[in-house]
């Protein structure tokens, strides 16, 4: 089957069509399957494998009683705007009008996706980091802007600011920030965050900063980019409760920024989902108001399970980074004799019963040979099956 137009763009974009113009499956689609077929350890989707909080999924539960069943108001329930705007002000110090200033979303994507929609056409620019999340190439295709990488190069996977200054034009319209970043678990140092603002201001450009990581960092402080001097004015402040609280089938994402963008950016969202889990969001507004030993607790069993992958990685023989964010690692299979990790990542359930994602589905065409033997882990998984895939992952060795 073929498509056309904005959406054949968009497949592209998200290097969901061959050259044929056909569909094919994404890598992860295609890993998750062959995980399911030979009972491999599935490590190359980033979902955790263990319920939220309690109080979080009672919340849920207790809002289908109460009748929460319906559509919410466009905006989201005020209850969720409200703990959104609590929650920047009381881990950032940052001031968010919770009726003007936020509105919640199906997930993070969504937000992205409005966000990309609402604000960029034809003849602008997007500028993002690469390796990049999928989405980001599929929406600024079918925006008809032009999407601009500045590579983040192995093994510490911060950018070179003469390229970042380079990437960024007055033909620029967005800058797309993911910190803590999917898929190389880098924290984006603070000389580019201010790079990032200096360059905003001087060509006028927005900030939209996927944030879906914030509470998952290890030994570093996570600094939202609105926090920057200058930056608020012209940052969309993206985030969710799935990777926070374990509940990523919930798809209760949002976002924060001036009234004047939060209006553009739904004028797109309403013909998107419309609205989205009622019932869910006053269970995340539940789990945003919880204690700050909630949010330091899951840091610190993430940062363990980290340390357990990544030392088993090394053991096993990759070369590993030491991600300080995110629920990724990222390991080079080449010390192992495999240059070409697309091909090893199909060969390694055989090969040890556990399954990655090469880090070449993250960048496009003519970047894939600089990520050529790289692999991402994912480790935000339960403790015994990160141990269980160490020991398989062992049998690389012998």
């Amino acid at each position: 089957m073929t498509i056309s137009g904005s959406w054949q763009r968009a497949a592209r974009g998200a290097m969901l069509l061959g050259d044929d113009g056909q569909q094919r499956p994404t890598i992860f689609a295609e890993m998750s399957a062959l995980a399911l077929q030979t009972g491999a350890i599935n490590l190359g989707q980033g979902f955790p494998d263990e319920d939220g909080p309690a109080e979080v999924l009672e919340a849920a539960r207790q809002a289908i009683s109460d009748g929460i069943n319906q559509y919410s108001p466009g905006l989201g329930l005020p209850a969720l705007r409200s703990a959104i705007s609590a929650h920047q002000k009381r881990f950032y110090g940052l001031e968010v009008d919770p009726d003007r200033e936020v509105l919640v979303t199906a997930g993070a994507t969504e937000a992205l996706a409005a966000t990309i929609l609402a604000l960029t056409q034809a003849g602008d620019e997007v500028v993002t980091f690469e390796p990049f999340y999928d989405s980001y190439a599929a929406m600024i295709a079918l925006s008809g802007a032009t999407h601009v990488t500045v590579p983040l190069r192995w093994p510490e996977f911060q950018p070179d600011l003469d390229d970042l200054r380079a990437a960024v034009t007055d033909r620029t319209r967005l800058i797309l920030v993911n910190n803590p970043h999917n898929p190389t678990g880098t924290v984006l140092d603070p000389a580019t965050l201010a790079v990032i603002v200096e360059l905003a201001e001087k060509h006028d450009a927005l900030i939209v900063t996927d944030e879906v990581y914030e509470h998952l960092t290890f030994g570093v402080a996570h600094t939202p980019m609105a926090t920057l001097p200058g930056a608020a004015p012209r940052t969309i402040t993206i985030s969710s409760g799935g990777k926070t609280f374990s509940t990523t089938g919930w798809k209760i994402g949002w976002l924060t920024a001036p009234h004047d963008l939060v209006t553009a950016i739904l004028a797109i969202k309403q013909f998107l989902t419309f609205v989205n889990g009622a019932p869910f969001q006053p269970a995340i507004a539940t789990g945003l108001a919880l204690p700050d030993s909630y949010f330091t607790g899951i840091a610190e069993t993430l940062r363990d399970k980290r340390d357990l992958l990544s030392d088993g990685l090394a053991a096993a023989g990759f070369d590993v980074t030491r991600p300080d964010g995110s629920y990724f690692v990222i390991a080079d299979a080449a010390p192992l004799g495999f240059t070409d990790a697309a091909a090893f990542c199909r060969r390694l359930p055989e090969l040890a019963g556990v399954v990655g994602v090469p880090v070449s589905a993250f960048v496009r065409d003519d970047r894939k040979a600089d990520y050529a033997s790289l692999v991402r882990f994912a480790y935000c998984k339960r403790h015994d099956v990160l141990e269980d895939a160490v020991g398989r992952l062992g049998a690389l060795r012998s």
